[in-house]
């Protein structure tokens, strides 16, 4: 039977592994050719991201732990072929995965900053965002559902995203300086 502690502490793994996935994906497919080697890597490093979730302190970057993990499989797996990495050189793939870390940083404030434009926008304009985005409804489709044009739906949003892209830029203006 699992304890409440142990399902916490599944729940904060698998959100922190899901957030990092796509990254994860992307070194090992900047070190490895075949297909079927890059999926028994990702299977690997995310059993050994279950193994040792709890040595992860929170404090620090859950992305540069897990691709610290990454690339010590990597290295595994080139040393039981017996050759070196075919496509990223040791130092690119490190470099590699700073970048990964630096963009997921700034993914994050781009999101927080997209969350708090969105909040300002009025409601008719987050309704229209909510229908395309979220609900994925076709111009057309939203333009019958609020008894609009498509052309004056197309408008609006344009309009919703140009409002939203300045938020965003002001938001992330003062962040830029410092």
């Amino acid at each position: 039977m699992t304890t409440n502690r142990e399902t916490e502490i599944r729940e904060r793994m698998t959100r922190h592994w899901l957030a990092t996935e796509r990254a994860v994906r992307a070194c090992i497919a900047g070190s490895v050719s075949s297909l079927a080697d890059r999926e028994d890597l990702l299977q690997q490093v995310a059993l050994t991201v279950a193994r040792r979730f709890e040595e992860f302190d929170e404090q620090r970057s859950f992305l540069a732990w897990v691709l610290w993990l990454t690339k010590s499989r990597i290295i595994d797996f080139y040393r039981a072929q017996g050759r070196r990495s075919q496509l990223l050189s040791d130092e690119l793939l490190e470099q590699y995965a700073e970048r990964l870390v630096q963009r997921q940083h700034e993914n994050s404030r781009r999101s927080e900053a997209l969350e708090t434009c969105l909040a300002q926008l009025p409601d008719r304009s987050r309704t229209l965002i909510r229908l395309k985005y979220h609900d994925g409804l076709r111009t057309e489709q939203i333009a019958e559902a609020l008894k609009s044009t498509p052309a004056s739906i197309r408008v609006a949003l344009f309009r919703i995203r140009e409002t939203l892209a300045a938020c965003i830029q002001r938001k992330l203006a003062p962040e830029a300086m410092e």
